[in-house]
């Protein structure tokens, strides 16, 4: 619960610990598509009406669903608290399992997989990425799932999963706004009281071993320019190595002014855009470098261009100034995030699902400021290994590379 008269509006944010991680092989994509069914109506509140009520009375609402966990959020007025606890309160526990409803979310399911995975460069080359770094561990499916489980998960599947996830403790409830602590624990009290706890199965997740050789995977497609991704394992949230990650891969690729944006972009000319990022979930992730290249360019150029600054990163150290920027643009960033009463109740909720107590959020900006110039080389020597690389190229069915 979070205080913020501000404005005379509240954010709730109901996330569950549960995604694509708690899934198993021939069942993956339950956790996303566990998300569309919430919307579809509990004997109470139809799915129109859930939505229907929100908007009439000056909310939003919308969901997600991620490697670990599913959020839920509303944003509205004030005043209209105690209705949301009741619709949310609701579908946690009466859920309809409409057998139609359930066909037609299927194949908005499917066609969102095709949008977004399928026939899209990003999304097929984000799965690939992960089913070349993680062999073992569930981040090797993608958080939608493969379009055979889409298509063979039943109701009865459906039902236990809802059953075993979508319990109270196995959720948390964050409010912020402009409300009172003491009314509002005497609404949670009156619509979440009563609800009963279930048994949660710990899941049983392999390690992911360590990988000892450099992985390349080369994808055919209606392309007119070559994409690729160089990837490796990163850590895990909250790990000591997430800040100076974070930091590096600014120092990399945030700005006209970062490395690989000079390097590649404005002196060598050979990519139209790149990124780099760490994306640190529940478990260790991945440290991602993506690149769009020129039609005429080689591929094998802009790796080695990229392998040349990752290499860089790991003989000398970052200058003074360009850390400082790193930080302050990082930063500036985390604190943009807080501006809203609706991220301030996500910032609450990610650490609470995280990490188990949402005070978690209130070291991370001590924990950049302390990030040193030897940190980042250190981290770049300890996880920025050749034989610790996944390569993933998209490539043009027929090749338009004039050589190099």
């Amino acid at each position: 619960m979070h205080e913020d008269f501000s404005t005379p509006l509240v954010s709730l944010h109901q996330w569950f610990a549960v995604g694509s991680r708690h899934e198993r092989p021939g069942m993956t994509g339950m956790a996303h598509f566990f998300e569309h069914l919430m919307f579809k109506g509990t004997s109470r509140y139809s799915g129109h009406d859930f939505e229907h009520l929100i908007q009439a009375n000056g909310g939003t609402n919308n969901a997600f669903t991620s490697l670990d966990y599913t959020g839920y959020y509303v944003d509205l007025p004030a005043s209209k608290l105690e209705l949301i606890l009741d619709m949310e309160s609701d579908r946690m526990i009466n859920l309809v399992f409409e057998p139609k409803r359930i066909e037609s979310e299927r194949e908005v399911v499917k066609e969102e997989r095709r949008f977004r995975y399928d026939n899209n460069v990003n999304g097929y080359m984000n799965e690939a990425v992960f089913s070349s770094v993680f062999k073992v561990h569930p981040y090797r499916w993608p958080v939608i799932g493969y379009m055979k489980d889409l298509n063979s998960i039943t109701i009865e599947q459906f039902k236990e999963f809802y059953r075993t996830h979508y319990a109270p403790n196995n959720s948390v409830l964050v409010i912020a706004g402009a409300v009172k602590t003491e009314h509002v624990k005497k609404l949670v009290d009156k619509y979440y009281g009563k609800l009963e706890a279930q048994e949660i199965p710990k899941t049983q997740i392999s390690p992911e071993p360590e990988q000892k050789g450099q992985r390349r995977t080369v994808l055919k497609k209606s392309v007119q320019n070559p994409y690729l991704a160089v990837a490796y394992k990163s850590v895990a949230a909250g790990h000591s190595d997430q800040y100076a990650f974070d930091l590096l891969s600014n120092i990399l690729s945030e700005g006209t002014s970062s490395r690989l944006y000079r390097r590649l972009v404005y002196k060598e000319q050979s990519v139209t855009s790149i990124f780099a990022y760490a994306y640190t979930p529940q478990d260790p992730g991945i440290f991602e470098v993506f690149a769009a290249v020129k039609p005429g360019y080689s591929t094998n150029s802009v790796l080695r261009s990229i392998s040349a600054e990752l290499a860089r990163l790991q003989s000398q150290l970052v200058s003074e100034s360009e850390l400082e920027k790193a930080k302050n643009q990082v930063m500036k960033s985390y604190v943009d995030s807080l501006k809203t009463i609706s991220g301030k109740a996500r910032a609450l909720a990610s650490n609470e699902v995280l990490f188990g107590s949402y005070l978690e959020m209130f070291n991370d900006l001590d924990k950049y400021l302390s990030v040193t110039r030897e940190q980042i080389q250190n981290v770049a020597k300890k996880y920025l290994n050749s034989n610790q690389k996944s390569v993933v190229l998209v490539v043009p069915k027929v090749s338009m590379k004039k050589g190099s």
